[in-house]
């Protein structure tokens, strides 16, 4: 060898500067086409402020490592102007999370891609065993099975459990509506089954409501919002969380937002957690059967019993009157949090979901008369649109890391 370089490419040394000086880029870029954000090349450009060329290359990148595909022939969307613009998708065989979600009736793995896009299912059990390891190893063999029929390469893994989740640890303090023993080492748990399963990539868990919230913010019905309030209920007990500025507020160790514990019913029900009254007993699934004078049956979980009893309410003075007790309760824990946290949005998932559908009017009036914010002009009240949203946010937990550093995450 002459030590001499070979011949360059024409315009190579130029967009491996561009690369270069856009690097740190790369994840800002994808995580603005992940969110929806930058649907064409222009907006990209725009929305992280370099060159076309920089931005260019940036996309370029993304799509070299499977990440995103660019669309080659540019075409301007209807009724805008000025020069096409490439167009920017998620790439529909890229990487995938395995997500994973237990709750009191059961559990569900699946394989969740860029864009919060659900690209496979497995059946979830309908029984949860006392045993979290037996558990979390059932269903992280679901995920594994799934990763075997696709062949799609994992960042990681996100688990979603109904329990508030202590930081560092990853303790599952109150899986009250488990028999799982309190302060169950889940995360330690799942990321053993994960890598025993010979799945790569790191492992997380959260609170199952926290994920549904970071899930809406990034793809459904919290896009856009920067202080959103997400209030829900999964198959028993209330959760909530907060999205401030696009990240969870989980609190100086994980426990932030445990809405289910305000009371608002002095007189009512005894809670688990000792007090009497609180959300978590007196607007779930369970306290709505019971207030419609229904006997919950076996035959499918409390919160699809629930929805399927308001959307026959008419035919029914009894779930009406009940309809209206809950959405009384819930109006009276909203206003609460809203004369706390003052959010720009809030958006209700599960039975809550199903009750602002009912009657929007009614829900939107209690808060407005019981909160100071809300008599100055209301905050919106929005239904989730995600299905399976804890899931998706599961799979939000895996795809972080990809999101912060796509290269150093995704090594070639």
């Amino acid at each position: 060898m002459n030590g001499k370089a070979g011949p360059r490419a024409a315009g190579e040394g130029s967009t491996r500067t561009r690369l270069d000086r856009g690097r740190g880029a790369l994840g800002p870029a994808l995580e603005l086409v992940h969110t929806g954000r930058a649907p064409t090349r222009a907006v990209l450009t725009a929305e992280l402020g370099v060159t076309r060329a920089t931005a260019g290359a940036v996309a370029a990148e993304l799509e070299a490592l499977g990440l995103i595909r660019v669309d080659a022939r540019p075409g301007a969307a209807a009724g805008s102007q000025g020069r096409p613009s490439h167009r920017l998708e998620v790439a529909d065989d890229g990487p995938v999370a395995l997500a994973a979600q237990v709750h009191a009736d059961g559990f569900r793995a699946a394989l969740v891609g860029l864009g919060g896009r659900i690209v496979a299912t497995a059946p979830g059990c309908e029984t949860v065993d006392a045993d979290p390891a037996k558990v979390l190893g059932s269903v992280v063999d679901a995920g594994a099975e799934l990763l075997r029929e696709t062949g799609r390469r994992c960042v990681g893994a996100g688990l979603a459990v109904p329990s508030a989740v202590a930081e560092p640890e990853g303790l599952a303090l109150n899986p009250l509506h488990l028999a799982w023993p309190a302060g169950a080492p889940v995360r330690e748990i799942f990321a053993e089954r994960v890598r025993a399963a010979g799945i790569e990539g790191p492992a997380f868990a959260a609170n199952d409501v926290n994920l549904a919230a970071l899930a809406e913010h990034r793809h459904g019905a919290g896009r856009g919002a920067r202080d959103l309030l997400c209030v829900a209920t999964g198959h028993r007990g209330v959760g909530g969380a907060l999205v401030l500025d696009g990240r969870l507020h989980t609190g100086s160790s994980g426990l932030a937002l445990e809405v289910g514990h305000l009371t608002v019913n002095p007189e009512g029900r005894p809670c688990h957690c000792g007090s009497r009254g609180c959300l978590d007993v007196e607007a779930d699934p369970l306290a709505f059967l019971t207030a419609a004078g229904r006997a919950p049956g076996p035959e499918v979980s409390l919160l699809q019993q629930s929805n399927e009893l308001i959307r026959d309410e008419s035919s029914d003075p009894a779930v009406r009157t009940a309809i209206e007790a809950m959405i009384d309760r819930l109006g009276l824990g909203l206003a609460g949090l809203v004369n706390i946290l003052n959010p720009d949005r809030i958006i209700l998932g599960g039975l809550h979901r199903a009750l602002l559908d009912a009657d929007p009017d009614r829900l939107r009036a209690v808060v407005a008369d019981r909160s100071l914010w809300g008599r100055s002009g209301g905050v919106p009240i929005l239904a989730c649109t995600l299905d399976h949203n804890s899931l998706v946010g599961a799979a939000e937990l895996a795809w972080q890391p990809v999101l912060d550093d796509p290269l150093k995450a995704l090594p070639v």
